[in-house]
């Protein structure tokens, strides 16, 4: 059991003075407390629960939310830019799906183009194409990808970046979805 102690022997309070001098506000709200230390099993067992509860539930929210994203349908298809805009071995910046998922599509060849999220699948940071080696570039941690595929190949990532599907219409680049990998 605890035993009480007389407050003064409690703490110093902040400004030295004594206990008795002290004003009331202090005498009634002490900065110790001697049940402060005093956790009971079932306290602590209570925690324990709940504290497993909640991790529980925010798991459970990671399932239902990847399954109800899968099952949003396609992606929508959209025009890039024209086709022979983009210069081999040069790139261009777009969006997509949404107005902030920034993606890179680069020119390797007179009719073949690759397109990838920016984000660098470590720590999402922008990549940046270095056509000359066949790579992405990530600055922040020196990780490289594969031009033409998207895997890591250096550097601290280890899945490959989000490859973005390409389609050539009446000499218009369009992106028409997300490869799914396993």
């Amino acid at each position: 059991m605890c035993s009480m102690k007389p407050p003064d022997q409690l703490s110093e309070p902040p400004d030295g003075r004594p206990y008795h001098d002290q004003p009331q506000w202090r005498n009634d709200f002490p900065i110790d407390w001697p049940q402060d230390e005093l956790v009971a099993r079932r306290d602590f067992t209570k925690f324990l629960v709940l504290t497993s509860f909640a991790f529980a539930v925010g798991q459970l929210w990671i399932v239902f939310e990847n399954f109800f994203r899968k099952r949003k349908g396609q992606l929508p298809v959209m025009r890039i830019a024209r086709a022979d805009a983009i210069p081999v071995g040069g790139s261009l910046v777009f969006e997509y799906p949404a107005a902030h998922d920034i993606c890179l599509v680069v020119r390797t060849g007179p009719q073949h183009y690759v397109a990838f999220n920016q984000k660098c699948t470590h720590l999402s940071c922008a990549v940046v194409p270095d056509v000359a080696r066949g790579r992405f570039h990530c600055p922040c941690h020196n990780g490289s990808f594969e031009l033409e595929t998207g895997v890591p190949v250096a550097g601290p990532p280890r899945r490959p970046l989000e490859r973005i599907l390409l389609e050539i219409r009446n000499g218009d680049l369009y992106a028409i979805g997300r490869e799914v990998r396993a």
